[in-house]
């Protein structure tokens, strides 16, 4: 509810309204956000992340057909709502189903990376469902910040949040870095790779740490390698070449979290 205790709901029906052409681009282009200063998220489960993790958002928007049984569920919670027809609900959804809800949330201000704190670092990870998923890893096993390096997928592009199920509202994110930004950070770096280093389960790992993961072709770039503190091997027992960077990280953050467990 608004600061009056009202519900403020507006009906929109033309698809030239400035809204529903903020939604297309929001929605159709992936850095659009940076611009907009807005990103779009779609569907009940990222709408009910963002309120669970205290993020209020600036617009609520409905489909006119969903609107009467969402309005008791979803009304005391937000504060301004745009319904529309089902037909421009679908203009500007990025699902081939369309969710007929969404939130329009603003932003979060640029800010610094954060020292001394556990992070994961992206350097030109390019697909945006490997960044989505490894932004997932990251929140479920305790590494509160993620930086990504200049020619990473945009991280609040809206393949990405799709991809991250949510984990970003519970994460500090940083975008557009320099392998400078990595160096001071003030926590021991770590890498993987597939010629030097111990075995990661047979590693004491440091804590906090900053995990640092590469290119899905190329890895992670040899300047960046050369700061790193440590050095680790996934075993791969039945012998594949190498593992997808979404799955690798999964794995090397587990290994951290349960490493520093107490």
């Amino acid at each position: 509810m608004s600061a009056d205790g009202r519900l403020h709901i507006a009906q929109v029906q033309s698809r030239d309204n400035p809204l529903v052409k903020l939604l297309r681009r929001l929605a159709g282009h992936n850095t659009a956000y940076r611009k907009q200063g807005q990103i779009w998220i779609e569907g009940d489960h990222l709408c009910r992340a963002a309120l669970q993790r205290g993020v209020a958002p600036a617009m609520a928007v409905f489909a006119e057909s969903f609107w009467p049984a969402a309005e008791p569920v979803w009304g005391p919670d937000v504060a301004h709502v745009v319904v529309v027809p089902d037909a421009l609900f679908a203009e500007f959804s990025s699902l081939e189903s369309p969710a007929r809800m969404g939130f329009v949330l603003d932003l979060p201000s640029a800010s610094a990376p954060q020292t001394g704190v556990a992070s994961v670092v992206l350097d030109r990870v390019q697909d945006a469902g490997n960044v989505g998923s490894i932004l997932r890893s990251a929140g479920a096993f305790g590494f509160r910040q993620v930086l990504a390096l200049s020619g990473t997928a945009a991280l609040w592009s809206p393949k990405v949040l799709r991809a991250g199920m949510g984990a970003h509202f519970g994460l500090h994110l940083v975008e557009g870095l320099g392998r400078q930004d990595v160096a001071a950070l003030g926590v021991p770096l770590v890498v993987t790779s597939s010629h030097q280093g111990e075995l990661l389960h047979a590693q004491k790992l440091p804590w906090p740490c900053a995990w640092a993961f590469g290119h899905e072709g190329q890895g992670v770039d040899a300047a960046l390698m050369q700061q790193a503190q440590a050095w680790c091997r996934i075993a791969q027992p039945g012998g594949e070449e190498s593992l997808n960077v979404a799955a690798a990280a999964a794995i090397c953050l587990h290994a951290s979290a349960i490493g520093h467990a107490p």
